[in-house]
């Protein structure tokens, strides 16, 4: 399976004292870059959630958001911890003694403190069980999306490649002839250019000429790229960066068969490879 570094999932949980919601997307990077946004009161829960992302993804930018948000209570349910009441009204007093300009503390932060109203406070350790549940089942969301954009991306990859054999086969039996005829034309002016040199001087030069300009070696190895691209595809798993690697291959090819050619036919093959291999690099930038 070829996996895009492109994807997102979000997932829910409703628990009895709230929701647990983790949100999971990411964009291409050249490696595995992990970004964590969570819950201040679920913070011991990112290492096992890295650990668990970091067991199924290779590549790629990805930010996690994890959450909790608390369910309204009913006014009869809530018991305010009055020890720990006094005991801020107590902290209270004295910072106002040593800091008359201090702000007090307002009800809401009051009523936000940590374990004011008793057992009704939530353990957050206790979540952590339903946290690591949550995030299976988004990451399984987050590959399939993954996985149905790359499987698109290889289809892509696919057509060029076939379109790209289709330009090498149907220009690579006409090399020869069109080849030979400015060959014929290029002896001619030697000869006029010349005058009364010997025609072997002229035969030697084009006999040279032809060497520079022969392109079959370069069209066997951009047919042999192209055969490495199919085997990688059809391997499936994290390719995106052999992948590349090829694609500068193919381009390498294409470029000098482009400086080598002397007829139209072949300069138009590797502007139309060019374009193909460019289109290529491109989706691949997408891929795991």
């Amino acid at each position: 399976m070829i996996c895009s570094m492109t994807g997102y999932a979000v997932k829910t949980r409703d628990l009895e004292r709230g929701t647990l919601q983790l949100e999971l997307k990411s964009v291409n990077s050249r490696y595995l870059d992990f970004h964590f946004r969570v819950a201040e009161d679920l913070r011991a829960m990112e290492i096992p959630v890295r650990e668990l992302l970091a067991a199924r993804l290779s590549r790629g930018k990805i930010e996690c958001r994890l959450s909790f948000n608390a369910a309204a209570a009913r006014g009869e349910q809530l018991k305010i911890n009055g020890d720990l009441l006094n005991i801020l009204r107590e902290l209270g007093a004295k910072v106002s003694e040593t800091l008359p300009d201090a702000a007090p503390l307002s009800v809401n932060e009051v009523l936000r403190w940590p374990g004011m109203f008793g057992e009704q406070g939530m353990d957050f350790a206790a979540l952590g069980l339903e946290v690591l549940a949550l995030a299976r089942e988004a990451l399984e969301d987050f590959t399939a999306t993954r996985a149905r954009e790359g499987a698109k991306l290889s289809a892509m990859i696919t057509d060029r490649v076939n379109a790209m054999r289709g330009i090498v086969r149907d220009v690579a039996p006409r090399i020869p002839e069109v080849q030979a005829a400015f060959m014929e034309k290029l002896r001619q002016r030697l000869l006029d250019a010349l005058g009364n040199a010997s025609d072997d001087r002229v035969l030697q030069e084009v006999a040279v000429f032809a060497t520079r300009i022969d392109v079959a070696e370069e069209l066997t190895r951009l047919n042999t790229h192209l055969d490495e691209v199919e085997r990688i595809l059809k391997a499936g798993g994290a390719c995106g960066k052999r992948l590349d690697f090829l694609m500068q291959e193919l381009n390498r090819e294409a470029n000098t068969l482009a400086s080598k050619s002397a007829v139209t036919e072949v300069s138009q093959a590797a502007m139309e490879l060019k374009l193909m291999i460019e289109q290529m690099r491109e989706q691949i930038q997408n891929l795991e």
